[in-house]
């Protein structure tokens, strides 16, 4: 159902699983330290304090992608890119299939901010939500203190006509919190009509 490598101009989007995707860089690149703490401060995952908890991820990621339920990528800089090859982030796609819509969400490294990577990611996920899985509507968000989330958001959700929502309250639970969510949405209708002229692969195996 989800291609197993998306290719944009700049990124490689690999199905995070133990086949595709080599567990200890990802470890090192989310196990506990400042940094990581920093880079997660604003989303709802945390660092992995052991081995194990990395693996973990990726077992639950192959269950889900399985399943239909999540499409979650490793996300690497293509070859001449700083860092190119380098576990950069993960990136994932959740269909609501009943609802006939999909959210979207990414995490990078530090070093990989201010790139534009969010956007050419979210072309790709646009692109496969309406044009492979026919969705009618993708949503993304982010929480309140994002300011760099929010500028790449209405960045490339403006570039294909989508728009704001608003402020959905207590909408995401977080542990023992529940957070307030910005949303924004962009339908199949607004794709069609304001569709990037972008570089775009998919690859199944």
């Amino acid at each position: 159902m989800f291609p197993e490598e998306i290719e944009t101009e700049r990124l490689r989007l690999v199905q995070f699983s133990r086949d595709h995707v080599d567990l200890e860089p990802v470890y090192e690149a989310l196990s506990r330290d400042e940094q990581t703490e920093r880079e997660l401060q604003h989303v709802t995952k945390t660092p992995d304090d052991t081995l194990k908890d990395t693996r973990d991820r990726f077992v639950a990621a192959e269950r889900n992608w399985d399943d239909g339920e999540k499409a979650r990528y490793a996300v690497f800089p293509r070859e001449g890119e700083p860092n190119a090859g380098e576990f950069a982030g993960m990136a994932a796609l959740t269909p609501d299939w009943d609802r006939r819509s999909a959210r979207f969400s990414l995490v990078l490294k530090e070093r990989f901010w201010g790139r534009g990577y969010a956007g050419e990611r979210a072309i790709a996920f646009m692109g496969l939500a309406f044009d492979r899985l026919d969705l009618d509507l993708v949503s993304t968000g982010y929480f309140e203190g994002n300011e760099r989330s929010k500028q790449a958001i209405e960045k490339y959700v403006d570039r294909v006509g989508g728009g704001y929502d608003g402020l959905l309250r207590n909408w995401v639970p977080d542990g023992d919190e529940v957070l307030d969510l910005y949303r924004y949405t962009v339908t199949q209708k607004q794709w069609e009509a304001n569709r990037p002229d972008d570089h775009l692969v998919f690859r199944d195996g």
